[in-house]
């Protein structure tokens, strides 16, 4: 199994993103269906040869009869391959999110809450999750249908933050395959296949009409992904440069000199406000309203300062503005 073909494809794009840098520890998040147990199968390779130290990590939600048995497969699959095993019930946890959208939203939150926990109690470098190529398209109709913006178009990336995704370029059908030839057993969520849920009206419905539409669909999907994630990195790249030439740092602020904005592409000008946001580290809802405000305050004539949330400030006087801690 070690040298199985659908390792190898996962390893190269490992080695591609660096994404398990030898000698350091990793969490995962194993709910015990079939992609997790794929990639606890593949992680605990590197970590029986000592390359990486492995922590496998369950979160209970307790919202399901069955979930407390889910909890026993997840322990015993990670203790057959000799991998540090960590689990908790979401009621015992520290956490709290308002019930805004759906279930499903809140249940990703509070996987992330645990999960980061873990990480830090354990030094552990990132968090695995094992997102594959159908999440990814899925993911990518779900934020089209919302309306989303070229970077929300991008997708999941292989690497965001503490996350890292290595399964992201393997097909689904190819994890079923290999854990039904290696006979490793894997929990079904029944849930998966409930029309209620968005996310699986368009796996149940719309990947499978687009690949009637064309047979090529998977592999030109991958290439375009590609091709919108090397477009917003050259943007990225690209704010960065052009907030660097357009601000000052005055007293540990950063203070944006206005006319220079203006000259920029309305574009980069969003980029580059909501670059400036994340810098100073001010917390906001990156809405196109909330985006659309700031801008018009800060290319009205008028100074003065805008409340732009309960602790901060946006202060513009002459041709300068910058953001504040409210007194």
């Amino acid at each position: 199994m070690k040298n199985h073909a659908l390792f190898n494809a996962v390893h190269t794009f490992v080695q591609a993103h660096n994404l398990l840098p030898a000698g350091k520890t990793f969490v995962m998040g194993l709910s015990g269906g079939p992609d997790s147990l794929f990639l606890l199968h593949y992680l605990s390779l590197l970590h029986t040869a000592g390359t990486i130290k492995l922590i496998a990590a369950h979160l209970d939600h307790a919202w399901r009869t069955e979930s407390a048995s889910e909890v026993v497969f997840c322990q015993q699959a990670a203790e057959n391959l000799n991998i540090p095993f960590v689990h908790a019930r979401l009621p015992d946890l520290p956490f709290s999110a308002p019930w805004r959208g759906s279930k499903e939203d809140v249940g990703r939150k509070a996987r992330r809450f645990f999960l980061e926990k873990v990480a830090h109690e354990h030094g552990a470098e990132r968090i695995a999750l094992a997102h594959h190529a159908q999440d990814q398209q899925e993911t990518l109709f779900i934020r089209l249908l919302r309306g989303a913006t070229l970077t929300g178009l991008t997708g999941m990336k292989p690497k965001q933050g503490l996350y890292i995704r290595p399964l992201l370029h393997i097909n689904k059908t190819d994890i079923l395959t290999f854990l039904h030839e290696q006979g490793v057993r894997y929990l079904t969520d029944p849930s998966n296949e409930s029309p209620l849920f968005l996310r699986n009206r368009i796996r149940a419905t719309v990947i499978p009409a687009l690949r009637s539409c064309d047979e090529r669909f998977d592999k030109n999907f991958l290439s375009t992904i590609t091709r919108l994630q090397e477009t917003e990195d050259f943007l990225e790249t690209l704010v960065q440069q052009t907030l660097t030439q357009i601000s000052s740092l005055h007293s540990g602020t950063i203070c944006l000199d206005l006319p220079a904005l203006q000259r920029t592409h309305p574009v980069l000008q969003y980029r580059i406000v909501f670059a400036w946001l994340c810098q100073e580290k001010l917390p906001f809802q990156p809405t196109q309203a909330f985006l659309d405000e700031l801008l018009r305050f800060l290319f009205s004539p008028r100074g003065g300062s805008h409340t732009i949330h309960t602790s901060w400030r946006l202060v513009k006087k002459g041709k300068t503005a910058w953001l504040e801690k409210k007194p």
